[in-house]
């Protein structure tokens, strides 16, 4: 170690009492984190690219240090879900400083990895206060039956008002309006249930129709539409 002159020359002075580093709630403990290994927790990050076209979630499930499991979540952007691909490939048995440092090919999810090291190296994790943490497949679980993201899809103009098109129980088949032509419902397929029953032997429009449901006063609906097409359904 070198020091300048004027350092060298000063007369040493003792520090007073040192506490070290805050301890932080992870998996139930309050731990005073020093090194990679002490950091664990099951947590979240987003992440957007430069230009802003698209969005990562990133979740991770870190035990001691390393990431034991990892959920990659992109919108908005086709080349992001390649490189997600890559980054499911790339992360699991990484430390998470060497996830920070990893080329993780997409702006948006080395953003995502950014914000999440933030949240757990400060103990904002979503298993803070959980003994033992979230085992391993909390973030397959997140995902719900049929194992797809929940996705909002919503689409509106001042000409013609709004459409949706994706809510999270799935696809939206179908707005009902009232006599004001107002939205007081809609019709929905789910894709991930829809995949299972076909895969379970149902035939494809046995499936589907399995796998619809609706919500809110469609029963009162004047009109039900296609929020594509604008044709009744």
């Amino acid at each position: 170690m070198i020091y300048t002159q004027k350092i060298e020359s000063q007369c040493p002075v003792h520090q007073g009492v040192h506490h070290g580093a805050a301890p932080i709630p992870e998996e139930g403990q309050w731990i005073q984190a020093k090194e990679v290994k002490d950091i664990k927790g099951y947590t979240h990050g987003v992440g957007w690219c430069a230009p802003q076209q698209g969005a990562c979630k990133l979740s991770l499930n870190i035990k001691d240090g390393v990431i034991q499991e990892a959920l990659v979540e992109t919108i908005g952007c086709s080349g992001m879900t390649h490189s997600a691909a890559m980054a499911a490939e790339i992360l699991p048995g990484l430390t998470v400083l060497e996830a920070l440092n990893t080329d993780l090919v997409c702006d948006a999810i080395n953003t995502a990895m950014r914000e999440l090291f933030l949240q757990i190296a400060y103990g904002r994790s979503q298993s803070a206060f959980s003994d033992d943490g979230l085992a391993i497949g909390a973030g397959l679980e997140d995902l719900g039956k049929g194992d797809r993201s929940m996705v909002g899809t919503m689409y509106g103009t001042l000409a013609k008002g709004p459409r949706y098109l994706e809510m999270t129980e799935g696809y939206v088949t179908g707005i009902a309006l009232d006599k004001n032509d107002e939205i007081i419902g809609y019709k929905y397929v789910n894709f991930g249930k829809m995949m299972d029953f076909i895969k379970a032997g149902d035939d494809a429009n046995e499936a589907l129709k399995k796998a619809s449901g609706q919500y809110g006063r469609v029963a009162d609906a004047v009109k039900i539409i296609d929020p594509r097409t604008d044709k009744e359904v």
